[in-house]
């Protein structure tokens, strides 16, 4: 069983930067996603942005240009670096790691934007 591990979240003010880190304990496909979620009481989980193995990346509409997503040479851990935080930002984050068969996900991360 393939584990997610996060790190980051937190509490931070309107304008201002977080930055969440995401481990996969080990390579479960030759070809797989690598992605961040957020999701908000009531709320579906919505894609905020996701890698794939080669490379390719996706960002959700709202985060373009404020977000990135990275991932390491042995492509087992996934960085969001989010910058210019908005209120609207606030939201559980959850890591994500998916194939055509399998599909992975961390325990989330809170992200409270807020003065």
């Amino acid at each position: 069983q393939v584990q997610i591990v996060e790190s980051g979240g937190g509490l931070v003010q309107p304008g201002g930067s977080l930055r969440l880190s995401c481990q996969a304990s080990e390579r479960f496909s030759t070809k797989y996603r690598m992605g961040w979620y957020r999701q908000t009481p009531g709320e579906q989980r919505e894609l905020v942005s996701e890698i794939t193995n080669d490379g390719d990346v996706n960002y959700a509409d709202a985060v373009k240009g404020r977000f990135t997503i990275s991932t390491d040479n042995a492509k087992l851990r996934v960085d969001l670096e989010m910058n210019n935080l908005k209120p609207e930002d606030t939201a559980v984050y959850y890591c994500n790691f998916r194939s055509v068969a399998q599909n992975y996900w961390g325990q989330g991360t809170q992200v409270t934007v807020s003065y």
